[in-house]
């Protein structure tokens, strides 16, 4: 995987190693990561992401 740009949510703690952060490797693709666990990568794409944002938002649990 590319160099990646990694983006931290605004609500983190500063120099915190407590949230998860996103990248955009492609225009379709996602990437996630516990800043805790660097190393471990999850992709995904924008439409899924989208779609369990919402869920959260919404506050269901399945």
């Amino acid at each position: 995987m590319p160099e990646l740009r990694w983006i931290k949510s605004s609500f983190s703690e500063e120099g915190g190693n407590n949230c998860v952060e996103i990248a955009a490797p492609s225009l379709d693709g996602i990437a996630l990561r516990e800043s805790e666990s660097p190393a471990r990568v999850l992709t995904t794409d924008r439409a899924a992401l989208g779609s369990l944002v919402r869920s959260v938002k919404a506050g269901l649990s399945s």
